[in-house]
């Protein structure tokens, strides 16, 4: 259960763990918001030439990235989660058989990373055996 909507707790929100624990979860400060979009833009106009663009959205503590191919599909990648740094994030990958994402292991072996990696490890799994 995730509640924000008290005045006096700004911007955090806080989330009920299963255990009945609670823990602060933190918003993603506009600043961040907008440098990940750049950033991620700009690497997929380096990198993945079958994208026109990259589609971010915001939901909580999540980035939800979606490719924006030259044919005009939208294909949804994948999901960072913020964990208070810019530059590591958690990393889930989209799952069309689920329409869903599912927690996923970097390249690297860890579950959080650069945005860029996690761009191109969903985007070698998603765009690089396709014809889009």
């Amino acid at each position: 259960m995730i509640c924000g909507g008290c005045p006096d707790r700004g911007a955090r929100r806080y989330r009920t763990r299963r255990s009945g624990t609670i823990t602060l979860v933190p918003a993603i400060p506009e600043s961040t918001k907008t440098s990940l979009a750049q950033r991620l833009g700009a690497h997929a106009r380096d990198t993945w030439p079958q994208l026109s663009g990259v589609k971010v959205r915001y939901r909580g503590p999540f980035a939800y990235v979606d490719g924006e191919p030259a044919n005009g599909e939208i294909v949804p990648l994948m999901r960072l989660r913020y964990g208070g740094s810019s530059t590591r994030w958690g990393f889930a990958i989209y799952l069309a058989g689920n329409d869903g994402y599912r927690d996923a292991v970097l390249p690297s072996g860890a579950f959080a990373g650069s945005p860029q990696d996690a761009l191109d490890c969903a985007c070698d799994l998603h765009l690089a055996h396709t014809d889009l």
